[in-house]
């Protein structure tokens, strides 16, 4: 059978219209924003590839499931569905729901990490170290070496280095680890997965130590797919079977329904510790919402319970890893420096390789971000010194390990014409990306800085 495109598998049931604002209304938005894409309005960008977090296309199963959203604030039966849905797939026995994921990191770590204590991780996303940091703890990342090389190919560059996972240990001492995760797959990083094999590796470092093991799992079904095309003995193996097994090596996971939950809203923490659930549970209670809906509404529950088996379907995966691809090798085709290979979620453009000019502590990849916009209304977003970088007084930013951005694709949203359209943008900007020039930050907040600051043009 000859080889043919791989086509959206799904119909569309309804639009949403697209604003195509002048080449002068986006500047003036830009100046208005602060050369922040953040302060954006949604009206004023054409393609919105910011985040991949609750901007997707909810499927006909999860808006009929909506109607059936029991509202009781105690109790619901939808809440029963969302559990069911969480323990199928995870066999985590205690479910808690929260708005999002970064409540449930924060649920966590105020009841797991203490002032002082090191937290390992792969590497953490922006929410995740802020409220590690925000306990006065330190979020150490330890991903492989290959994994801050945006040029190095391999299958799964988000695997976290053993070496160094022990040497932290035996640096800090076992008490000051009160936890170990991986975030699957690892978006700071490039939207790279982790092996099974590497999880089984940390399992056992967890093991010797009598640590416990969580995942940050907000994109655990693409992480499942790469493990089923890339990793020996899994290929005839179900993505579900592959997650279930994933979720099994670990003691708990953080989840952000927004990404692989395929809703709008939505997070839960999943547990087998019933001494760490109940203390997670009265944090709910004080700053989400009664355990049987921590923040969501019940039709939330249902569109988060059909969109976690949806999420693992063949067919959708095959096709959201291939949209991904397709964008990937469309800028690389041009010359356009990536991480490789292609993430997950998002394709990740090597601003520090692209505008070697501009300096870290001058944010090439926030100018990069801008020019985007400014050149063709697509917003991305900034994934390098501004978010990660450590501000030093009367010094510049210490830089961070690489500076990307990310264009991070919405699920069943853009069709591949909206792709092509985004790949010609970047390539437009390629060609003159010698003339853009870097900026300084204005004004910022004490904690994740890149959502509020407000930056000037040098």
């Amino acid at each position: 059978m000859p080889f043919r495109t791989i086509i959206e598998p799904f119909k569309i049931h309804s639009v949403q219209t697209v604003e195509f604002p002048s080449a002068e209304r986006r500047r003036d938005a830009m100046v208005d924003a602060g050369y922040n894409v953040f302060g954006l309005h949604s009206e004023d960008v054409i393609i919105d590839l910011l985040t991949d977090s609750g901007t997707g296309a909810m499927s006909t199963q999860q808006w009929a499931g909506m109607m059936l959203g029991d509202e009781s604030y105690a109790g619901s039966t939808s809440f029963r569905r969302f559990e069911e849905a969480v323990n199928d797939i995870t066999g985590f026995s205690e479910v808690i729901p929260t708005h999002q994921g970064r409540a449930a990191e924060r649920i966590l770590f105020q009841v797991l990490v203490s002032e002082g204590d090191v937290v390992p991780n792969n590497t953490h996303f922006d929410t995740t170290r802020a409220n590690v940091e925000f306990q006065g703890a330190e979020a150490r990342d330890l991903v492989r070496a290959e994994g801050t090389d945006p040029e190095v190919v391999l299958p799964f560059k988000g695997d976290m280095d053993i070496d160094a996972l022990r040497a932290t240990i035996d640096e800090v001492g076992v008490d000051r680890v009160p936890l170990v995760m991986m975030t699957v797959t690892n978006n700071s990083g490039g939207g790279q997965p982790v092996s099974m094999a590497n999880l089984r590796a940390v399992r056992a470092v967890c093991d010797e130590h009598g640590l416990p093991f969580y995942l940050d799992a907000a994109r655990f079904a693409e992480n499942a797919w790469f493990v089923k095309i890339r990793e020996d003995g899994y290929a005839d193996k179900t993505p579900k079977e592959i997650a279930q097994e994933m979720f099994a090596i670990v003691d708990g996971c953080t989840m952000s329904a927004k990404k692989d939950g395929l809703a709008n809203i939505g997070g839960f923490l999943g547990l087998n510790d019933p001494e760490v659930a109940r203390d997670c549970r009265n944090i709910l209670i004080l700053t989400e919402g009664f355990p049987t809906y921590g923040g969501l509404a019940g039709y939330d529950l249902e569109a988060i319970a059909v969109g976690l088996h949806e999420v693992l379907q063949e067919e959708y995966l095959r096709y959201r890893i291939r949209s991904t691809e397709y964008l990937a090798e469309k800028v690389m085709s041009a010359g356009v420096p990536i991480v490789r290979p292609a993430g997950g979620h998002a394709v990740y453009i090597d601003a520090r390789a692209m505008l070697p000019h501009i300096p870290p502590h001058e944010y090439p990849a926030q100018a990069l971000a801008i020019e985007l916009y400014l050149d063709g209304g697509v917003r991305g977003v900034e994934i390098g010194t501004v978010m990660f970088g450590r501000a030093r007084p009367n010094e510049s930013d210490e830089p961070a390990a690489m500076d990307l951005v990310r264009l991070a694709v919405p699920r069943r949203t853009y069709t591949q014409s909206h792709i092509d359209y985004v790949g010609e943008v970047v390539v437009d900007v390629a060609e003159r990306a010698e003339h853009l020039r870097g900026y300084r930050i204005t004004e910022q907040a004490p904690w994740l800085r890149h959502f509020t600051a407000r930056f000037e043009p040098l």
